[in-house]
């Protein structure tokens, strides 16, 4: 299991930098400050009269009256005519913040009915979807949009995008980037920061990160302190240490002022190598900067040490974190622990986890997982076994890492019903089970030889939207094969066939074996037919024989061809066991003739054997016709030999 710290907030990176003198101050004020001004909305500032208008005073009677209603729809109709959009605006964001979705679903909808909304209500009603977890309902409001100028307005547009990478929707962000562009959306540097911070959890985030970083300089703007923030991150979340240096030193080098943020990201990087030595340098530079190292920054420091085996400083940084107040959470524990539980260490891992709990220090379970995790990877199940029992006794509350955990410990013991606990606990306690969760229980199924039980359990995988590993679905269709269950193995064929990962040649093989011996020879066509360059020539030969023989009639002829287009010869035998089926029926006359007519083309003729049958059957397809076609196929078949002996 890997201990991970998060140092990116993506609130962070939609602010704008400060001198590191004004960061507290910065703070104070960013905290106090409506959530709305992240996204850099249009602003209209006014000078107030020195006395209000009635009109003032009447409006303002109206959005108390509006707010405090019970029955939204009826005030609005009473007095939504007399408030502006300003005042409308007002109400959605008291409304959010106040958690009254269902007020604030109706008076947006009022908003548009009666054409009251502008961009900044757009981007205000999307920020607060964002908060919700609501990403798909935002979307939708923003494609039923039918001015084109709204849509492609940038506040709108950056509003919508935040909404959708802090809801983990980076690829959808993306391309809906590129269709705002499309509509004449003019992306400024908030556009390009909110989108860089989706690049630091999404997968092939750094070269993705690159390239919007490209366009930004093709767009004529400039990367600046929040951005270049985000490119570390990007940089220490994809390993790319040297490059976080380079960017660091960039930054430095265009005149901005590295703060914490910048060093702890970096920091965070030269964790993921264990380079203790440049992290030190970089700590030197910090307190020399003026920055004094935080609890994030040293908690890095600690992570950096353990990466690099460097335990003796560990425990001595970890007795600095303590002092400082910085370990009163298990997290600074759990770095430790991890790093010597994966170096063979459990004893000592052992012994910082009694210290931890000796100490009362505040723990969500996360500490219980590393120690049995590390129990099971060595085989000491009984210890494991003994946590999560300690574990069920003093905390009330789960998430789906920890019960993977106590899941896997259970599955390695061969606990059936345990096993089944737990399952059961994640439905009443209504976890979601993530990739590991299926992972470890398809494993345990297949162990135990339960491998129907793990093909329900993969497609309930699949129906959540994850792909399983491709060697379990290797070792699933080849176990279900041998116990003969043909469709279930195909369906898992089928998983990998229209997955993203690049299949393994050597299973379209494998499951042409399995479909030929259940008589899926429909599917088995389908395999070969769009697999064939990744066949070998006699499992091909094994197929075609086989359809001939028992597969569907109409599909003879479309056979053949896929195996004489695949660059093996079709044999005489075949020939004649297809012309056996059709003799066996004559309605399917139209079928023999138009095999017969196909083979001089490709340099086929048919044997003395099956020509005689041909003849034999001649009165059921029409005499002249077929010693017509015969009459061809000898001729061809004696101008053949001739310039065979002639070469």
């Amino acid at each position: 299991m890997e201990v991970t710290v998060a140092f990116t907030n993506l609130n962070y990176v939609l602010v704008r930098s400060s001198p590191p003198f004004l960061a507290k101050k910065r703070r104070r004020n960013f905290a106090a400050r409506p959530p709305i001004l992240l996204l850099n909305e249009p602003l209209v500032t006014t000078q107030l009269p020195q006395r209000h208008s009635k009109s003032y005073f009447s409006r303002q009677s109206a959005i108390l009256e509006v707010r405090r209603s019970s029955h939204l729809v009826f005030t609005l109709q009473r007095l939504g005519d007399s408030l502006k959009v300003q005042d409308l605006n007002t109400l959605l964001w008291n409304f959010g913040k106040e958690n009254r979705w269902r007020d604030l679903s109706q008076l947006f909808s009022w908003m548009r009915e009666h054409n009251k909304i502008n961009a900044s209500s757009y981007s205000r009603y999307f920020k607060i979807l964002g908060i919700r977890l609501n990403p798909i309902k935002a979307l939708e409001i923003y494609h039923s949009i039918t001015d084109e100028s709204m849509k492609a307005n940038v506040f709108v547009c950056n509003s919508l995008l935040s909404c959708l990478i802090k809801n983990g929707k980076f690829d959808s962000s993306i391309k809906l980037f590129y269709e705002m562009k499309r509509l004449g959306l003019t992306p400024d540097s908030i556009t390009y920061s909110i989108l860089l911070a989706g690049c630091i959890k999404a997968k092939q985030g750094y070269s993705k990160g690159l390239d919007l970083v490209q366009e930004l300089n093709y767009e004529g703007l400039r990367l600046d302190s929040v951005m270049y923030g985000t490119l570390l991150a990007i940089c220490a979340s994809n390993h790319q240490c040297e490059e976080a240096h380079k960017y660091f030193n960039q930054m430095k080098d265009e005149g901005h002022l590295p703060n914490t943020f910048h060093f702890s990201s970096l920091l965070n990087a030269y964790s993921s190598s264990g380079n203790y030595e440049k992290a030190e340098e970089l700590l030197q530079e910090m307190k020399a900067s003026g920055l004094v190292p935080n609890k994030i920054i040293l908690t890095t420091l600690l992570k950096v040490y353990v990466r690099g085996g460097l335990f003796e400083k560990s425990k001595e940084l970890l007795l600095e974190l303590e002092a400082l107040r910085y370990a009163e959470d298990e997290m600074p524990y759990c770095i430790l622990m991890d790093g010597l539980a994966k170096t063979g260490h459990i004893n000592e891992a052992r012994s910082v986890f009694d210290e931890m709990k000796g100490k009362c220090v505040k723990s969500d379970g996360y500490a219980y997982s590393i120690m049995i995790s590390a129990f099971c990877r060595l085989g000491l199940l009984q210890e494991a076994k003994e946590l999560v029992k300690e574990f069920e006794a003093k905390y009330d509350k789960y998430d789906v890492v920890i019960l993977n955990t106590m899941l896997c410990t259970y599955c390695r013991a061969g606990e059936m019903e345990s096993v089944m606990k737990m399952m059961r606990k994640m439905d009443e306690l209504a976890i979601n089970p993530d990739y590991n969760t299926f992972h470890i229980l398809i494993k345990y199924f297949c162990k135990e030889k339960l491998y129907l039980l793990a093909f329900q359990t993969m497609e309930d995988m699949h129906g959540k939207g994850h792909q399983p590993a491709e060697e379990l679905c290797y070792s699933l269709i080849f176990h279900l094969g041998k116990i003969k269950a043909y469709r279930e193995a195909y369906s898992v064929y089928n998983l990998l066939r229209y997955g993203k990962r690049t299949m393994c040649k050597g299973v379209h093989e494998r499951i042409l074996h399995i479909l030929i011996a259940g008589r899926l020879l429909k599917d088995a066509y389908i395999v070969v037919k769009d697999n064939a360059d990744c066949i070998s020539q006699p499992m091909i030969k094994k197929f075609a024989s086989a359809f001939v023989k028992f597969g569907n009639m109409n599909m003879i002829n479309d056979v053949l061809k896929v195996v004489h287009g695949s660059r093996s010869k079709i044999d005489q035998g075949l020939f004649e066991m297809a012309v056996v089926r059709y003799t066996s029926q004559p309605e399917k006359k139209e079928l023999l003739l138009q095999l017969l007519q196909w083979m001089p083309g490709q340099g086929y003729v048919v044997n003395s054997s099956t020509r005689n049958l041909i003849l034999k059957n001649s009165h059921l397809f029409g005499r002249h016709l077929i010693a017509e076609i015969l009459s061809k196929q000898h001729k061809m078949s004696k101008a053949f030999t001739s310039h065979q002996m002639k070469g």
